[in-house]
């Protein structure tokens, strides 16, 4: 927590300069969540809305618009004025969409790159009473099924389906043939999909499985985050088992803007959220979503970059773009 500070802080000397807005804000500010209500990125975005209001002095409202794999959000943002007054809650969507879809996407940098907020882990998981007590022995069931293992995710190219590929692909499987995908939609049918038995494991958003795991009708394989889960000190991260491309995968959330935002008001939220980062109420929330704050904690412009490259490249990897 410490560096983490501590790079927000060094962030906002560089950033902030003397220059901040003196006018700004003098309305309302509108926060685009590009998801449906109730969902992570939803509680996300209202969790940031609840924290940064009083420090910013204004309303903070959040406008659920969702459809088209978030894209609809994210062009209603690319396209509106850059004044401060209309930012987006960002997800790993506005970097992986584009990598797959560039055709019907938003461009993954047609932003004001503002700030990192959350990783939101995803997690292997199987059944309880599943004969898997680690990693390994499931890839060891799934080389001995020839295919016939399953795996429940909302879509081959989604990030949920990503997850099983990569970690497929790492250890040295088509990642498209190794496994079956069984799809489903939303994080909830996922999960019911393993409870009920209709597949074998599934690699996904912490916040829908953990209540799963803490009454025992799950196990946690491993979690793709860059750091281990509070709740689940127990369970090794992809990265630390040496899983190359699975150990590049998380969720996640971060504040954009449309492109060419003001300098002085990029840096005043900058601001807000250096108070964010250490906001007891903040730090409460992401727990309670199983999210870890990133606040400060990396160059979102370059972040965002490198997560684009990411599933661009597994895609092409995989087969779904020409090399």
């Amino acid at each position: 927590m410490k560096k983490i500070i501590g790079t927000i802080a060094l962030t906002l000397l560089a950033a902030g300069g003397p220059a901040l807005a003196q006018s700004y804000p003098e309305k309302s500010v509108t926060l685009v969540v590009p998801y449906g209500p109730g969902g992570a990125s939803d509680l996300a975005g209202r969790a940031l809305a609840e924290t940064a209001q009083p420090i910013l002095g204004q309303p903070v409202t959040v406008m659920n618009k969702p459809g088209a794999g978030g894209m609809n959000g994210a062009r209603f943002v690319s396209d509106a004025d850059a004044d401060g007054y209309t930012l987006l809650l960002a997800r790993v969507g506005m970097a992986l969409s584009p990598a797959v879809t560039p055709e019907s996407a938003v461009p993954w940098d047609a932003y004001t790159f503002v700030s990192a907020l959350e990783a939101t882990p995803m997690i292997l998981a199987v059944r309880g009473d599943a004969p898997y007590e680690n990693v390994d022995d499931l890839i060891n069931a799934v080389k001995d099924s020839n295919g016939a293992m399953t795996y429940a995710a909302s879509g081959a190219t989604a990030i949920d389906g990503f997850t099983t590929q990569a970690l497929l692909a790492d250890n040295d499987f088509d990642p498209l043939t190794a496994a079956t995908l069984v799809p489903y939609k939303g994080g909830g049918a996922l999960a019911t999909a393993l409870l009920g038995g209709h597949v074998d494991f599934v690699a996904m958003a912490a916040a829908s499985l953990m209540p799963h795991i803490e009454s025992g009708d799950m196990k946690a394989l491993m979690v793709f985050a860059p750091e281990r889960v509070d709740s689940l000190p127990d369970v090794a991260t992809a990265d630390e088992l040496g899983y190359e491309k699975a150990g590049q995968i998380t969720g996640w959330s971060a504040l954009y803007a449309p492109k060419d935002m003001p300098e002085d008001v990029v840096a005043k939220w900058q601001d807000i959220l250096g108070q964010v980062a250490t906001d007891e109420k903040w730090l409460e929330l992401a727990a309670r979503r199983g999210s870890i704050s990133t606040i400060g904690s990396v160059e979102m412009p370059d972040y965002a970059k490198s997560q684009y490259e990411l599933f661009n490249g597994l895609a092409k990897d995989f087969g779904y773009l020409p090399q």
